[in-house]
C-alpha cells in the first residue's frame, strides 16, 4: 500500500471512546511519507460533514462532497485499519492545512 502525504484514505477508527470521531470515513494523511514508508503506524486527521466553522478545520470537496478536515482530532493508527485510498487534496488545500497545522500546533 503507497500511503502518501496528503491523500485520503477511508480508514476504520472505531473502537473509540469519548468525543472521538467514530465510525469508518474518509481521513487525511498527515505524516510524512519517509514515516509513512517505515512504519507501521500512519498520523491522520478525520474528515466530517460537520461544516460548523472552527478554527481547527479545513475546508475541503471530495467526491463531489464538502467537508472539513478535523485537525483538532489527529491521530495515530495502525495501517491496518485503512481500507481503501482516494485521492490527493489539492494544491491549495494541501497549503490551508499545514497552515492549520502550524497555527494550532507551533506557537
Amino acid at each position: 500500500m503507497d500511503l502518501k502525504q496528503y491523500s485520503i484514505v477511508l480508514v476504520n477508527l472505531d473502537p473509540t471512546i469519548g468525543s472521538e470521531i467514530k465510525k469508518t470515513r474518509p481521513c487525511v494523511i498527515i505524516s510524512p511519507n519517509e514515516i509513512n514508508k517505515h512504519l507501521n503506524t500512519i498520523v491522520l486527521a478525520p474528515m466530517t460533514t460537520n461544516l460548523k466553522k472552527y478554527p481547527t478545520r479545513v475546508s475541503v470537496k471530495h467526491n463531489g462532497k464538502k467537508g472539513m478536515i478535523a485537525i483538532d482530532q489527529i491521530r495515530t493508527v495502525d495501517k491496518i485499519r485503512i481500507i481503501r485510498i482516494f485521492e490527493n487534496l489539492t494544491e491549495a488545500e494541501i497549503e490551508n492545512c499545514k497552515e492549520v497545522i502550524k497555527e494550532t500546533f507551533v506557537d
